[in-house]
């Protein structure tokens, strides 16, 4: 099966959200070198143009040519009431007539824009097809092999929100993660820590790993015991697990003992002026959001962020959607977590088996690209706007990639009749 494409297109995304090169940093994917990592490796950031919607009008004023009054003709000055009276009533049919002409600018650029959005939506559809729409393309080539799951948690299982707190899956949402669990081997893949999203889901027939991969929790195997940062553990439920952290080093800068450490404090105190700025401890990770800061101000949380990791050299900085995240300096990311729990499922072997990979968010794409340029797998981008992926397919939202699940579901019940 050949699922390697030589396109690369323009996705829709979030708009891109600052203009500032102190916000411009990029999630480049670094070889993958199995369960180990250089511990020395400093990775470069590189910066990206954002997108400028251009759109221009012709203005209709000739139109009013054909619907001007005749010139003024002499009055008689002894007449001064009736002149006012008529200057009064010209002046006020040119208001009229002005907010007439502008009602039919705005409804032009209304209907250029939601043109613009279809056609974009049109093209984000030809270059990343419907995973709905292209599902026998999926499962077509899944036929005799195993199905493993992966999925990122915010905006994939829930939507977007304001308050990163209530990011709450819904309960249709967590029935369809429940059912095809039961079918598929499934992992979560969050930026959150591993404790956080596992809240938020609550179901124990998964696999989690939180803090983009560099927390996760999956089956005991013997090949990982004499693995330096892979240790025994116990899950909620009192059954023995591998908890593997490649960053376990770096926990104390980060989350020392359970509590938020020096760098959480120093960002949450350098932030805690603007307004609307959020600071969020991902246990290996630092999360400051600015979803909800004036758009005026983002300049100002990049610097201040900036101002904290400036004294930690083994620290970097990253870039989600409308947030900014503190990690460490290591090669690991949501694409080696991938290559790590199909290894610790046993599922690494390409030819038996099919890795789906459903995610929104720029750190998904270290995930979409071990698949692609693996050819073993595919990736789905969950957006309704264009951005540049390495994804196979898409979905337009979180209602969509439950559809995608329970369709999941119901292929496996009928090719097993």
């Amino acid at each position: 099966m050949d699922l390697k494409s030589n396109h690369t297109a323009l996705v829709l995304a979030d708009p891109a959200p600052l203009n500032k090169s102190t916000l411009r940093v990029s999630s480049g994917l670094l070889p993958y070198s199995g369960a180990t990592f250089s511990q020395n490796l400093f990775l470069t950031v590189p910066t990206m143009k954002a997108g400028i919607l251009d759109i221009r009008t012709s203005n209709c004023l000739d139109s009013m040519e054909s619907s001007s009054p005749p010139d003024k003709k002499s009055r008689d000055f002894n007449n001064d009431l009736e002149s006012t009276d008529t200057d009064v009533a010209y002046r006020a049919w040119l208001v009229v007539d002005f907010l007439c002409l502008s009602d039919f600018i705005f409804d032009t650029i209304r209907g250029v824009i939601n043109l613009l959005l279809r056609t974009l939506s049109f093209a984000l559809q030809l270059k990343y097809p419907s995973a709905l729409a292209s599902f026998d393309l999926i499962t077509n080539p899944a036929k005799g092999k195993r199905i493993a799951l992966f999925l990122d948690y915010d905006g994939t299982l829930s939507p977007i929100v304001d308050n990163p707190d209530c990011a709450f899956m819904s309960n249709d949402m967590r029935a369809a993660v429940k059912n095809v669990a039961e079918f598929f081997p499934t992992a979560i893949i969050s930026g959150r820590s591993r404790d956080k999203v596992y809240e938020f889901v609550g179901l124990t027939e998964l696999n989690y790993a939180g803090s983009h991969g560099m927390d996760i929790m999956g089956p005991v195997r013997q090949s990982f015991d004499d693995h330096s940062n892979c240790i025994r553990s116990t899950d909620n439920q009192g059954k023995e697990v591998n908890l593997f952290q490649p960053a376990s080093e770096f926990l104390p800068m980060i989350y020392e003992n359970s509590r938020p450490s020096q760098v959480f404090n120093s960002l949450a105190n350098n932030t805690k002026d603007i307004r609307g700025a959020k600071v969020e401890n991902n246990k290996f990770c630092v999360s400051v959001h600015y979803r909800n800061v004036d758009e005026k101000d983002w300049t100002v949380v990049a610097q201040r962020v900036h101002d904290v990791i400036r004294n930690y050299p083994r620290l970097r900085l990253t870039h989600g959607r409308k947030v900014l995240e503190v990690r460490p300096v290591i090669n690991w990311d949501k694409g080696k977590a991938v290559t790590f729990l199909l290894e610790s499922l046993e599922l690494s072997n390409c030819e038996d088996v099919l890795p789906i990979y459903v995610g929104d968010d720029q750190t998904d794409e270290d995930a979409f690209k071990v698949l692609r340029e693996g050819n073993c797998g595919y990736g789905i981008l969950v957006s309704s706007l264009p951005k540049e992926s390495n994804a196979f397919f898409s979905l337009k939202d979180p209602q969509e990639v439950m559809e995608f699940l329970k369709s999941l579901v119901v292929w496996k019940k009928t090719s097993t009749l």
